[in-house]
């Protein structure tokens, strides 16, 4: 407000109710940014995790390669870093890792896409809502009892078909593992296929084709990015699973790519070592770094190998 000299005048009644709101606004801009440093933390909490894992693992594997040659490490066809006549070729483990990671996906990735086609596609509401969480329960039981489940039934059972078969294998910890791994890569799965748009659903029932096909030949080439997450997700869950093969599979460091002899896996070799009584910083101790870096690497391939399998066939509606 003003006098008729033009001399401004402040009503205190309307100075008052601007004050209020000023620091209203100012109270909720402190709060936004309170909210937000918090937010950047939680994010931080994965970089800085994923940091001090590497960071562990190549600074202790630096020590061990100074002891062993590299191609020591990438082709010797033995490993045996504990005994008297030491070697180091992780080929062994990776043998191991790769076949039991190949018997598993044989199993989950044909079930896992089924189940979600039938999912997503043709089962009724009340079905859905009753194996989702089955799904979900079958993804929860410990590791460790899936072990002792392929050691002491499913081994005994592969036995009557094949009496030659040994008490520990690849193949039947393989098998109980893609059983396993089955929930996530048919509930991934689902969830791609059911965020395709119903009107290509439409659009491919208008044209005359049937369910299947649409199924098929519509809705899951449209989400085959998701699928291709699932397919990856499946993957590394089967190159880090230990107890499974730990339990099964026999820890028996064999070059060998038949499913049907015991071996030894990246990760059952890191448990063995780190229950057992070798001193921190000795040779055989600083192995499992090594072998956990080569893990880490071989996890990073897969990843980059799905990212780039989403990019490719990434749908935009």
């Amino acid at each position: 407000m003003s006098n008729l000299t033009g001399t401004a005048i402040l009503d205190p009644v309307t100075a008052h109710v601007v004050s209020d709101r000023l620091a209203r606004r100012r109270s909720r801009h402190v709060k936004e940014r309170v909210i937000e440093a918090l937010l950047l933390l939680a994010a931080l909490v994965s970089v800085f995790t994923t940091v001090a894992i590497v960071y562990v693992l190549v600074s202790e594997s630096v020590e061990f390669f100074r002891h062993v040659p590299l191609t020591d490490f990438l082709f010797d066809t033995q490993w045996t870093p504990l005994f008297a006549d030491a070697h180091f070729g992780i080929m062994v483990l990776l043998s191991g890792t790769l076949l039991s990671s190949f018997v598993a996906l044989a199993v989950a990735v044909p079930l896992g896409t089924i189940i979600a086609i039938y999912l997503s596609e043709f089962a009724p509401f009340s079905v859905r809502e009753i194996a989702k969480p089955f799904l979900e329960l079958l993804g929860g039981i410990p590791t460790i009892v899936y072990g002792y489940f392929a050691l002491l039934f499913v081994t005994p059972l592969l036995q009557k078909l094949m009496p030659e078969l040994p008490g520990f294998n690849i193949l039947s910890a393989g098998l109980v593992m893609g059983i396993m791994i089955i929930p996530y890569v048919a509930s991934v799965s689902e969830d791609a296929m059911r965020a395709v748009p119903m009107a290509l659903r439409e659009g491919s029932y208008a044209m005359g084709a049937t369910r299947f096909q649409t199924a098929i030949r519509v809705v899951t080439p449209a989400a085959f990015s998701g699928i291709a997450a699932a397919y990856i997700l499946g993957i590394s869950r089967a190159v880090g699973e230990t107890m499974i093969l730990a339990v099964a599979a026999g820890m028996q460091p064999n070059l060998t790519w038949n499913p049907l002899e015991p071996a030894a896996t990246i990760t059952s070799f890191i448990v063995q070592v780190a229950l057992g009584d070798l001193p921190h910083g000795s040779l055989g101790y600083q192995t499992i770094f090594a072998a956990g870096l080569t893990l880490c690497l071989l996890t990073l391939f897969f990843n980059i190998l799905g990212h780039l399998l989403r990019k490719r066939f990434r749908q935009v509606y």
